[in-house]
């Protein structure tokens, strides 16, 4: 016995100690609800706003609202492959970024306008 478990009958442990506990059903749809909610917001935010930059952050949102579902069915199922998946949705996230905002910038500097209803007669 040490010092900690003499004086305060608490013994400490730490996280990685043992096995991760098995999520709850409540606990997992929480982070569902939270998911959903944040990608309906994405997605009506895309198809209502007609400014780029707002279609852009919208679209990122939709991105991370997967993530938070990838995450939680991984943690759910004590499985690492929700958190590795993610990986390459924030990388595929980080390259669609780059991509999104030089053509922002390239297309403002040809328009000087961000409205996306300006944009149509690129139509093919």
């Amino acid at each position: 016995m040490n010092m900690t478990t003499l004086t305060t009958g608490f013994v400490p442990t730490l996280a990685q100690a043992g096995f991760p506990e098995v999520m709850s059903q409540v606990t997992l749809g929480h982070y569902l609800v939270v998911a959903a909610i944040m990608f309906v917001l994405g997605m009506i935010g895309f198809l209502t706003r007609r400014n780029l930059i707002i279609m852009f952050l919208c679209t990122e949102l939709m991105f991370q609202a997967a993530g938070i579902a990838l995450i939680a069915f991984g943690r759910y199922h004590l499985d690492f492959s929700g958190q590795t998946f993610v990986i390459f949705v924030l990388t595929v996230a980080a390259a669609e970024a780059a991509m999104a905002l030089a053509l922002i910038v390239l297309l403002y500097r040809r328009k000087e306008s961000l409205n996306a209803e300006e944009w149509k007669d690129l139509q093919g």
